[in-house]
C-alpha cells in the first residue's frame, strides 16, 4: 500500500513539474512575488516615453517561476493612423536570433556531431590556413595579413572571440574587407547562398588572433552554416522541427506568411531633429520589410522575426534548464555551459559572455539590479532580453527602431521589472 502511494505521488509531482514548465497567466500577482501597484509604474512609464516621443511603441512581459506578471503593449504601430501596437504583433528581433542560432548548435553538440574545440576548417574547408589582418590602407581596401597562430574552433564562434568582425556595422576594415568580397550582415539576401558566402569569408583575414579577443562579428552566421551542414537541414526547417513546433512558438519565422504581414511592427527611427519617421524602403542593406521578402539565405546572426511571447517561451526553456511543457531541447548541463563565462579574463566591459550570450558578472551586478549570472542579448531593431536564473525571471522587452536617442529605455524597462517584486 505504501509503495502505491509512493508511486502516486511520484507521478502526480512529475505532472506539476511538467505542467510547471509552461508559461502560464498569473492569477494572483501578489503570490508571484510581485507587487500590484509598484507593476502599474511600468504602464505609466511606457504611456510617458510615447507621449514624449521617444519610441512609438514598445511591448513588455516580465515571467517568474512561469507565471505571466506583466504583458501589455503601449503606444502605436502607426502614430499616423493612431493604430494601436498589440502585444502579439510581429518584430525584426534581428541579433535575438542568434541564442536559437546557437542552442541549434548545442543540439547537434549533444548529438556527437563535433566537438567545441574542433577548427572550423574541418567542416568548412576555406577556414584553413587562416590570416590575421596586419595592415589595412583606407584609399583602396588592400591589406596586409600574417598567420593566425592557430585555427579558431567552434568555441570561438559561439562565444564572438574567433576574430571575425562584422560586414555594415562593424569596423571600417570590416566593413570595407567584407564588402568588396559580398559579404553582409544577412538581413535581406536574395542573391547568394549561405554556404558560399562563408566559404568567401573563411579566405578573408581574420580581425585579431583567435582568443585574444573579443569581438562581435559574424560568428553566428557561420555557425548558421554549420547547422546545415551537421543536421543536413535548413537552418529554417532546423529551427522550425526542432525548436519552433516543440515550443509552441508559433510566430517565429524567417520568412513571416503573407497571412500574418499585417501583424509586422512599422519600423520607425528618429530624423535629424529627433522626431520619429516610419521608415519604408532600404535599410541596413536591405528592404526594411524584409521579413515579408520570402528567402532561402538565413542568417542564424539576424534573420528572424518573432513576438515577445514566442520568444519568452524560448527564454523559459533555458530556465527550466532546457526543457518546456515536458518537451526536452537540450539537457541541464549543456545550459549550464552556455549560462557561464566561456572567456576567461576577456569581457565585455566588467560583463562577461557564454556560448551566445552576455553574462552578468559579481563585479557588475554592483551597477545594476541583475543578480550575477543574469545572461541576456538584444537585437539592432531596439529589442532587448534578460533571464535571471537567481530570480527564477525572464523580462522581454521589444521596440521597433533603426535609431534613437533614448536607447536606455530598454534599462529603465529592466529596472522598473526589478523595482515591482515585492518578496
Amino acid at each position: 500500500m505504501k509503495v502505491h502511494v509512493l508511486v502516486l505521488l511520484l507521478l502526480l509531482f512529475n505532472a506539476f513539474d511538467i505542467k510547471a514548465q509552461k508559461i502560464e497567466p498569473a492569477t494572483n500577482v501578489a503570490a508571484t512575488g510581485f507587487s500590484a501597484e509598484r507593476l502599474k509604474r511600468i504602464d505609466d512609464q511606457m504611456n510617458d516615453w510615447v507621449k514624449k516621443g521617444w519610441l512609438n511603441g514598445a511591448v513588455g512581459l516580465i515571467v517568474r517561476n512561469g507565471k505571466v506578471v506583466y504583458y501589455k503593449p503601449a503606444g502605436y504601430n502607426d502614430l499616423a493612423s493612431k493604430k494601436a501596437l498589440a502585444k502579439d504583433d510581429i518584430f525584426r528581433i534581428a541579433s535575438q536570433t542568434k541564442a536559437i542560432t546557437s542552442v541549434a548548435v548545442m543540439m547537434l553538440y549533444e548529438e556527437g556531431k563535433f566537438l567545441l574545440d574542433d577548427p572550423i576548417a574541418a567542416y568548412i574547408p576555406s577556414f584553413a590556413n587562416e590570416t590575421v589582418l596586419d595592415k589595412f590602407n583606407e584609399k583602396d581596401s588592400t591589406y596586409t595579413t600574417i598567420a593566425a597562430k592557430r585555427q579558431a574552433t567552434i568555441r570561438d564562434l559561439l562565444t564572438h572571440t574567433s576574430g571575425l568582425g562584422y560586414a555594415q556595422i562593424g569596423s571600417k576594415e570590416a566593413n570595407a574587407i567584407y564588402a568588396k568580397n559580398n559579404i553582409t550582415a544577412g538581413i535581406d539576401v536574395h542573391d547568394d547562398k549561405l554556404s558560399e558566402a562563408m566559404s568567401r569569408l573563411g579566405k578573408l583575414p581574420l580581425m585579431h588572433q583567435p582568443g585574444e579577443k573579443w569581438t562581435y562579428g559574424l560568428n553566428v552566421d557561420v555557425l548558421g552554416d554549420l547547422v546545415e551542414i551537421w543536421s543536413g537541414m535548413s537552418l529554417d526547417e532546423f529551427f522550425r522541427t526542432r525548436i519552433f513546433e516543440p515550443l509552441g512558438m508559433a510566430d517565429t519565422y524567417f520568412n513571416v506568411p503573407a497571412t500574418k504581414a499585417n501583424r509586422l511592427v512599422n519600423m520607425y527611427s528618429e530624423d535629424s531633429l529627433g522626431v520619429l519617421q516610419k521608415l519604408s524602403g532600404a535599410a541596413l542593406g536591405g528592404d526594411i520589410n524584409y521579413p515579408l521578402r520570402k528567402k532561402n539565405y538565413f542568417s542564424g546572426g539576424a534573420g528572424l522575426s518573432s513576438t515577445a511571447y514566442d520568444y519568452a517561451v524560448f527564454l523559459q526553456m533555458m530556465l527550466n534548464g532546457g526543457t518546456y511543457n515536458g518537451k526536452r531541447i537540450v539537457s541541464r548541463n549543456t545550459v549550464r555551459m552556455m549560462t557561464m563565462n566561456q572567456i576567461g579574463d576577456l569581457g565585455l566591459g566588467d560583463d562577461k559572455f557564454g556560448l551566445g550570450f552576455a553574462i552578468v558578472s559579481e563585479k557588475s551586478s554592483g551597477n545594476n539590479p541583475s543578480q550575477a549570472g543574469t545572461y541576456s542579448w538584444g537585437g539592432a531593431f531596439k529589442t532587448s532580453y534578460w533571464v535571471d536564473p537567481k530570480e527564477k525571471m525572464v523580462i522581454v522587452f521589444y521596440r521597433q527602431l533603426l535609431n534613437t536617442s533614448h536607447g536606455e529605455l530598454a534599462d529603465k524597462f529592466k529596472v522598473l521589472a526589478y523595482q515591482a517584486l515585492n518578496d
